[in-house]
């Protein structure tokens, strides 16, 4: 039998009284010993300050300095074309340093990152966490650009860039008017504080633990967002649930009371073996709400994300002679949601 959406407010609201926040305790291990000292390489600042007379140097010189950043930062992020056709090059760059657009957009940034100083700090300690169950694991180049809101992070094949002009802050001048192409719901994220919670997921989901292309259930994709999630935990100390899974408050208290009811939905539509993409999808896709749950459009989204998160959670829990990397490297889904014991809390 299904429910419509106001009885299934309803039977959560009576059900959710008695539903407590999932809390845990992570272990972390004393990295202490790793010396790790990042600095974020300010291109962003280099670019803005480019002299139209000197852009044919600047092109030689930046193509021998960042490489493969400069050919990505021309070819995909500014779209300009290709730097070894400077020709094109310089006559595209002398209009768009001139433009009211690029300089505002550039003072912007220069103002609210003077300097990297804190984002450098965060992310030294989380990666020294990667570096102590990665040993192998090569540290990129860290480059921060201006892209024209093009990407908020990249990772290329030995640099991972961060895009500043998508980190102003949710009340940025810039973001109203690039709705159509960048949500509101999504653009309130564009803060300094997501700048590390952002550049360890692209690294987890891009390099360390690309997701496997055998993943085809919902179960198997909740388990694998959960583990990206338990990652997180781990690698960023002193950083909030709500800031690592992109929830508002209210979002995060809403999933926080109705977790049960929410598992209990997933059960009663037997959505866990579901192979149907787009209806898995909408579990895991960035949306201001879950559309079939709550009302006054008031729930959280990604509920997939969310409760594999919990699963794995009380897995290692369970589980605590397991490591991070052991975690990570453990395939079977279903092996993970039996051995945690989850239900619903």
């Amino acid at each position: 039998m299904k429910f419509n959406i106001a009885q299934i407010y309803f039977f959560f609201f009576i059900l959710g009284m008695g539903s407590c926040h999932q809390s845990a305790t992570i272990s972390r291990p004393d990295v202490s010993d790793i010396e790790l000292d990042i600095k974020v390489e300010r291109f962003d600042q280099e670019f803005s300050v480019l002299d139209t007379a000197a852009i044919l140097q600047k092109n030689s010189d930046w193509q021998r300095h960042y490489d493969l950043f400069y050919t990505d930062f021309m070819t995909e992020m500014l779209e300009v074309g290709h730097p070894t056709d400077s020709l094109k090059v310089e006559s595209i760059l002398k209009k768009v340093l001139v433009k009211k657009d690029f300089v505002d957009l550039s003072t912007a940034v220069s103002t609210a990152f003077p300097n990297l100083e804190r984002q450098e700090k965060e992310l030294s300690q989380a990666f020294k966490y990667i570096k102590y169950y990665y040993p192998e694991y090569m540290l990129p180049r860290f480059i921060s650009f201006v892209g024209g809101f093009s990407f908020q992070t990249i990772s290329g094949e030995d640099y991972l860039g961060i895009g500043l002009d998508m980190f102003l802050g949710a009340e940025s001048e810039f973001y109203p008017a690039l709705v159509q192409s960048i949500p509101r719901y999504i653009s309130r994220r564009f803060t300094p504080e997501n700048i590390t919670p952002r550049v360890v997921e692209t690294v987890l989901r891009q390099e360390l633990f690309p997701q496997h292309n055998g993943d085809v259930n919902m179960l198997q994709h909740m388990i694998y967002n959960g583990k990206v999630l338990y990652a997180m935990d781990v690698i960023l100390e002193n950083v909030p649930d709500s800031l690592k899974i992109g929830y508002t408050t209210p979002q995060m208290e809403w999933i926080q009371r109705y977790q049960e009811d929410v598992w209990a939905w997933f059960i009663q539509e037997n959505l866990l073996y579901s192979t149907d993409y787009m209806g898995v999808q909408r579990y895991f896709s960035e949306a201001p709400f879950s559309p079939e749950l709550g009302e006054n459009n008031e729930s959280a989204p990604k509920l997939g994300s969310y409760i594999g998160w919990m699963i794995v959670r009380k897995f290692m829990e369970k589980n605590p002679e397991l490591n991070l990397r052991q975690l990570l490297a453990k395939e079977d889904a279903q092996d993970i949601l039996e051995g945690s014991k989850f239900r619903g809390k």
